[in-house]
Formats: C-alpha cells, sequence, structure tokens
C-alpha cells in the first residue's frame, strides 16, 4: 500500500512544520511542505493537528508466549504495543521454554513470525531455565537475540555472573540485568518504607536492588562487557550507576513511568499497584526524576507485564507482581512530565526511541530512505485511561482512570498500518 500523510508537523524542537509523508514499498520516500500530484493508487491520510514521531521503542516487555498464553500473547502484546506507538519492543525470556538453547527460542521466534505486529527482538536466558545454576547456551543463542536477561531473577551467584559477562563480551552482546538480591527480600511485597509501616506490609528494601548492581558494577570493571540494568527503582542505584558512566563504564540503565510518576504513599490496597522492583519512596522518585535530566538514566521502559485479572485481583499481599504499560506509557508521560515542563517533548522522545535505538542497534530515523516505522499523535487530545479499551490481554495499571493528553492515532511499521484510530481517509 502507498500513503501520503498530510498536514502532519514532523517532529523536532519546535514542531511547527506542516509536512507531508510520501510511504511506498514500506519506506520513506519523501518529506516535503507540498502535496504530491499521485496518482489514485495512494491512500491519503488527513493528519491535520496531528505530530509523528519515529515510532517509540521499548527494550523491556514481556509478551508471555510460549507458556503463559492466558496472560497475553505475541499479537494481543503486539497490538498493545501499536496502539501505544510503539514500532519495536524487546521481549523478556520467563516464558516456558525458557529460550537458553535454539531448540526453545525456536518456538517464540515462529510465533513472531506468525504473529507479532511490530518488530520483536528476543531476549536470550542468562541462565538455563533462569535457575542461576548454570550458563545458558549462549554461543548458539547469540546471533539470535538482542541481548542475555534473567528478568524476573537476579543472578545469585557472582561467579556465574561473572562467566556470563566474559562469554557476553566475547559474543559482542550485552547483558541485561534485573538485580535482586534474594537473601534480602524477607518475604516483602512491597516497597520498605512509610507506607509498609503505616499498614502492616512486609517491604522489600532498597538493597535488594542496589546491592546486586554495586556487584555488578564491579564484574563490569573486570569484564568490560557491555552492561544495561533494568528497571531502576532507588536513588542507591542512580548513585551507583552515575559514578560508573563517569568512570567511563559500557552501562546504561532504564527506569519505568510508575517509578518516575509515583511513590509509596500513592499505593492503593490493589493488586495494579504491585510490581517488582516496587514502587518506592518520594527520594527515590526525585532521584530517579533528577537521573532522567542529567542523563544517569538513559530510557524509559514499561516493564509491560501482563497477568490475569484474577492474578491481580487479591491485593497488595495476594497478588502477583507486574503491571502492563505499553497503552499509557507515552501518554502519561507527555501529561505528567512534559506539560508541566518538567522534561521538554525532545528529551521525551530521546528516552522512548533515540537512546534505547543507539543502545540496542534497533528503530528507524524519521528521514527519507528509512522504512517507515512511525507513530501518529494528537497531543492535545484529552481522554481517561480505561483498561477497558486495551487490546493487551493485561487490564491491571495503577493509572486507571487517570485523566491524560497524548492518544495515538496511527502506527506504522514497514509501512503497514498496525493501528488506525478516526483518521480520515480520502
Amino acid at each position: 500500500m502507498k500513503y501520503i500523510l498530510s498536514n502532519v508537523r514532523i517532529f523536532n524542537q519546535q514542531n511547527k512544520t506542516i509536512s507531508h509523508i510520501l510511504i511506498d514499498h514500506g519506506n520513506i520516500i519523501s518529506i516535503s511542505d507540498r502535496i504530491p500530484q499521485l496518482s489514485s493508487n495512494y491512500v491519503l491520510i488527513d493528519c491535520s493537528d496531528y505530530i509523528v514521531f519515529p515510532g517509540l521503542i521499548d527494550v523491556h516487555v514481556h509478551l508471555r508466549e510460549p507458556g503463559f498464553f492466558y496472560k497475553e500473547g505475541i499479537l494481543t502484546g503486539t497490538l498493545a504495543a501499536a496502539h501505544g506507538g510503539y514500532t519495536a519492543i524487546c521481549s523478556m525470556p520467563n516464558l516456558n521454554p525458557v529460550p537458553d538453547c535454539m531448540a526453545h527460542l525456536s518456538i517464540q521466534l515462529e510465533a513472531i513470525h506468525q504473529n507479532a505486529k511490530i518488530h520483536v527482538y528476543p531476549y536470550g536466558a542468562i541462565t538455563y531455565g533462569q535457575q542461576g545454576k548454570m550458563l545458558s547456551n549462549m554461543d548458539e543463542l547469540a546471533e539470535h537475540v538482542i541481548g542475555f536477561s534473567d528478568d524476573g531473577k537476579g543472578v545469585q551467584s557472582d561467579e556465574l555472573m561473572y562467566l556470563a559477562m566474559q562469554k557476553a563480551k566475547k559474543l559482542n552482546k550485552i547483558i541485561v540485568a534485573h538485580c535482586e538480591d534474594n537473601t534480602l527480600l524477607q518475604g516483602g511485597y512491597i516497597h520498605d518504607g512509610e507506607y509498609a509501616y503505616l499498614h502492616g506490609h512486609r517491604g522489600i528494601c532498597s538493597q535488594s536492588e542496589w546491592g546486586q548492581i554495586k556487584r555488578d558494577l564491579c564484574l563490569v570493571r573486570k569484564t568490560e562487557c557491555a552492561y544495561h540494568v533494568c528497571h531502576v527503582s532507588t536513588k542507591e542505584s542512580i548513585a551507583l550507576i552515575r559514578q560508573a558512566k563517569a568512570e567511563g563504564l559500557d552501562v546504561t540503565c532504564e527506569t519505568a513511568p510508575h517509578y518516575l510518576l509515583l511513590n509509596d504513599m500513592d499505593i492503593q490496597e490493589e493488586g495494579r499497584f504491585k510490581m517488582n522492583p516496587p514502587i518506592r519512596s518520594k527520594e527515590d522518585q526525585q532521584a530517579l526524576i533528577e537521573g532522567i535530566l542529567d542523563g544517569t538514566i538513559d530510557m524509559i521502559a514499561t516493564d509491560h507485564a501482563p497477568h490475569s485479572t484474577e492474578e491481580k485481583s487479591k491485593g497488595l499481599s495476594g497478588s502477583l507482581m507486574g503491571v502492563v504499560g505499553l497503552e499509557t506509557a507515552f501518554a502519561k508521560l507527555y501529561t505528567c512530565l512534559v506539560k508541566p515542563g518538567i522534561l521538554s517533548l525532545e528529551k521525551l522522545l530521546e528516552l522512548m526511541h533515540t537512546n534505547p535505538s543507539k543502545r540496542f542497534g534497533i528503530g528507524s530515523p524519521l528521514v527519507e530512505g528509512a522504512p517507515a516505522d512511525l507513530s501518529v499523535f494528537a497531543l492535545d487530545e484529552q481522554y481517561e485511561i480505561d483498561p477497558a479499551s486495551f487490546l493487551s490481554k493485561g487490564k491491571s495499571t495503577p493509572f486507571a482512570g487517570d485523566t491524560v493528553f497524548g492518544k495515538c492515532k496511527l502506527t506504522m511499521v514497514n509501512g503497514r498500518i498496525v493501528w488506525l484510530e478516526n483518521m480520515i481517509e480520502k
């Protein structure tokens, strides 16, 4: 299909330029201030009052297939991503079977080939079965995965993580670490802070995260491997990563919208406020925002982690950990950080496209000749977040009922429309 996106604002610092984007054979053919005179086999989509971005990238998504299809599938997860403006995501390996060898990874790759609506780049597991006892077959996986992670579990053995980093360095792959020291959890399920104290909940201490980051950074100094920290949530973690970057270590990190926009005193007695790591203190929240502003935090990922309604309906103590985020991330961040002037729109796109693209080598820029991977947003459109409207099977979000600005109207991958809402085709 051939398209002209007409009267659209191209994202830049001013985003005032009205342009027309010609798309043919999956690529951006031209970006011009004049509508091309073309034959009738082009579909004209009027994007007046909208802005076009390069497709968003999320490096931390749980698609749950194979193994947990009742929670999410590659089809529903990638449709949800397209609904949120994402054109590329990296899928986590806590699946069944775990992608710890090619035989297991191949099942996931075939499902991606058959059902994915956007680009999906799987991680391989660091250890067999994510059991933390023996390295996975990293050699045979390397060519087919974006990196290696045991997300959902921290690698408890110092020696095994050292060996994994050595192997990843040799294979020119990145270690993407879920940092969590199991010996410090003590049955906790929310942050060990004021809310837990006031309401009699068992807490998870901050050191369970930053202690393992500190260990891993020591191993990075020895191995010089590329290292990325998942879902950073504590002020101590930010300080450690800031220092590591100052030393010149090959280290990046991500945080998630719920850690930036909420603190533990915003928690309610519902499963939709339970995730791992937990929402931390106001001091941690502020440190994360400072980390965004000074470049310590490189990117924002959703940690989209869908569960069934039943699994999330048992309160803080009984519900499984994880919330969905693909369909709310941009709108919440734009509404709560960009509109109040905390972040510029340019900075937000750096966190949600440019930096993930550079670090992981995925995604396409919004330029002539590039693949047409893009999203179109109505930044001024106001609406209420309604989980019933999600395309994801998961409906659990701490942002349910919030009023936000910034609705994705169209998402295109390789010149193919994968999400379209209320657009006028002529």
